[in-house]
């Protein structure tokens, strides 16, 4: 990862086709501080348990233990993510992940119904250590269009949302987003500048990429606030990337917290923040706790030395009050990987 380049503003960009990369992919909500729902009909408590934090921050060795410890005590979103680290880990769905899915089902937990609606055994079978699932492909997405559809047709932001990934059916997503769900903004934007949907007028396409990204934003999506400050980069508007760059920070976005601590330490100075080496320094002192996940460590520790050296001994030291108080006020770091991924 590298910071913004007078060429570049580097942030990561979907460049798959929608329906391969769609997903719920994130928490989030007005306070920034909330937690996946394990069904639109049901609200779970708004505190993100210790698993998921480092299933997000892509530890998934350290997350198997705490993950399972929460799955075993019948955590369903637990269940979820854990079926969901196993599957990645092993590239299919083994029997494991199987049963932690059908656990979470079994609670009505439905992105874990459509999953297991998208799930296909002929790898598994391949590698002979597969185990039948309770339901067939049809079934799944068959229970999952009775949980979900009635609050949707009452208009429900997240569950039109849920409808679409049931589906496939756009307009769906674009009722959601027109509901205000900022997954399904985001989502519409990308769907957008990948081609879809209908503009005759030039320059419609891009105006209507911005307003969706805009609102998502303003919902608190950690992505689209990226993506809506490339645009801003490519318009010249320093004042908003200075607004909306501080915004993605405090989501835990590690991207955005990279980039912001790179740029209030003036290392390099490109947008125009007044100069703080204390709180720059706290916050790469913050993403050094990711270790290497997602491969950022090597720009983390290089970053951090060129920030240091301009720093005094007490400068140092007070910047470790500011990460502790950063980390006690603003949700965990992450990097936000789809919910219903690949």
């Amino acid at each position: 990862m590298e910071e913004i380049s007078s060429a570049t503003f580097v942030f990561s960009r979907q460049t798959k086709s929608l329906i391969l990369m769609k997903a719920l992919t994130f928490l989030l909500a007005a306070s920034l501080f909330t937690i996946c729902k394990a069904t639109p009909l049901k609200q779970q408590e708004q505190v993100i348990s210790p698993g998921v934090v480092l299933y997000n921050q892509l530890k998934i060795d350290a997350a198997f233990p705490a993950l399972e410890k929460e799955a075993k005590s019948g955590n369903t979103t637990s269940q979820y993510y854990l079926g969901e680290a196993i599957r990645k880990r092993n590239g299919y769905m083994t029997p494991e992940a199987l049963h932690w899915y059908e656990s979470a089902a079994e609670n009505n937990n439905v992105y874990a119904i459509i999953q297991l609606g998208r799930f296909k055994s002929e790898p598994c079978q391949e590698i002979r250590d597969c185990s039948p699932s309770k339901k067939t492909q049809a079934e799944w997405f068959e229970l999952a269009n009775e949980l979900v559809l009635p609050k949707a047709q009452k208009g429900d932001p997240e569950s039109l949302y849920l409808m679409y990934e049931i589906t496939l059916n756009r307009e769906w997503l674009e009722k959601s987003a027109n509901a205000g769900y900022p997954t399904a903004q985001y989502w519409m934007a990308v769907s957008e500048r990948q081609g879809e949907g209908f503009f005759l007028i030039p320059g419609k396409r891009e105006a209507s990429i911005k307003k969706w990204l805009l609102l998502s934003s303003e919902g608190g999506h950690p992505k689209a606030m990226m993506d809506y400050l490339q645009i801003l980069f490519e318009e010249g508007d320093v004042v908003g990337m200075r607004h909306w760059l501080e915004t993605a920070a405090a989501t835990g976005d590690q991207a955005a917290i990279s980039n912001y601590g790179a740029y209030i330490a003036h290392t390099p100075d490109k947008i125009g923040y007044p100069l703080d080496l204390v709180k720059g320094y706290a916050l790469f002192t913050l993403l050094k706790e990711l270790e290497d996940s997602g491969g950022i460590g090597r720009y983390v520790e290089r970053k951090s030395e060129e920030i240091r050296e301009k720093m005094t001994s007490e400068q140092t030291e007070k910047s470790l009050e500011v990460a502790k108080d950063w980390k006690a006020t603003h949700p965990p770091l992450s990097f936000f990987p789809d919910k219903l991924g690949n």
